[in-house]
């Protein structure tokens, strides 16, 4: 009984905002574009820059949509950018 009341508290606190689906999306003038997205364009780019799939252990996105461009730094180390 003990065990499922705490297992119920656990659901409780890793439940709502925690678990809920997020969707972030940056609007500026005419364009619109969803952080997921921007986020596969930069490891895309990142790819093409002779990166592995297994190199990726953080990943920094600094979006500016008034110069159009969303800059990068992986890693603390590469760093790039791709178009908004």
């Amino acid at each position: 009984m003990a065990r499922k009341q705490s297992v119920e508290r656990a659901n409780e606190l890793t439940g709502g905002f925690a678990t809920a689906q997020k969707t972030i999306v940056v609007q500026f003038r005419e364009k619109e574009r969803k952080t997921d997205e921007l986020l596969q364009l930069i490891k895309q780019d990142a790819l093409s820059k002779g990166l592995k799939d297994s190199d990726f252990e953080k990943v920094d996105m600094y979006i500016k949509p008034e110069e159009q461009k969303v800059f990068y730094v992986i890693n603390g180390q590469t760093n790039g950018s791709i178009d908004f």
